[in-house]
């Protein structure tokens, strides 16, 4: 039972590991990942990496072909378009489900989000701010009260966690990011859910099209 316990930590290790870079653009599309050089790379045994490479073919991530081992797919521009689209849609349904249903410690998690957030921005700590933003979306999504919802969003989340912090690199974005948090914050706290389903659209379109110039400007 302790030998399956460490692999599957291994194995949560190396998934972790590979997914990271490959978001990260490390690899060029077509790239090879065989499980002999990432084992031998990350000092561990083939089995957790043979797992860790088919979660991350069922991601998308990578393709396993015949002979060559994994094959990088990575992410596209288009494909982060296309995520982020969905993250539009889907995030500003969380926020309206989120102001029917938020319950006082959770808008109490919410002030407290922003507030810091303020005050990291005032002090120019924009690892902080970056932490805070992705703190500020989750307390949403479980605030909607709807676990499929949450669970969809918190996935397209983690999947775009890279490129979403090269968006945040755009000059005068984190300090938009804030203000964008706060209005979305007073339209719940004003139970508009209307107005914060809106607001949510709007914020996460600009950090589709600063991803997009955050993207273009790293060729």
């Amino acid at each position: 039972m302790i030998i399956n316990e460490k692999t599957k930590s291994r194995e949560e290790e190396v998934y972790q590991k590979l997914e990271e870079e490959i978001l990260a653009g490390m690899y060029k599309r077509g790239s090879a990942l065989t499980e002999m050089s990432v084992s031998s790379r990350l000092q561990v045994s083939r089995t957790p990496v043979r797992a860790a490479l088919h979660r991350l073919a069922e991601e998308g991530l990578v393709e396993i072909a015949p002979n060559r081992g994994a094959v990088v797919v990575g992410v596209t521009v288009d494909d982060l378009i296309d995520t982020y689209k969905i993250r539009i849609r889907l995030e500003g349904l969380a926020s309206s489900m989120a102001t029917e249903r938020m319950s006082v410690e959770e808008k109490k998690q919410l002030v407290d989000s922003v507030e810091l957030s303020e005050y990291y921005m005032a002090k120019g700590d924009t690892e902080r701010l970056k932490e805070l933003d992705s703190e500020f979306h989750n307390i949403i999504y479980r605030a909607s009260g709807n676990r499929m919802l949450s669970k969809i969003l918190s996935e397209l989340h983690r999947n775009i966690k890279a490129y979403r912090k090269l968006s945040l690199t755009v000059p005068g974005r984190l300090e938009k990011t804030v203000h964008e948090h706060r209005a979305i914050l007073d339209a719940i706290l004003s139970s508009d859910s209307d107005k914060a389903d809106k607001l949510t659209r709007i914020h996460v379109e600009h950090a589709m099209e600063n991803m997009v110039k955050a993207m273009q400007n790293k060729e």
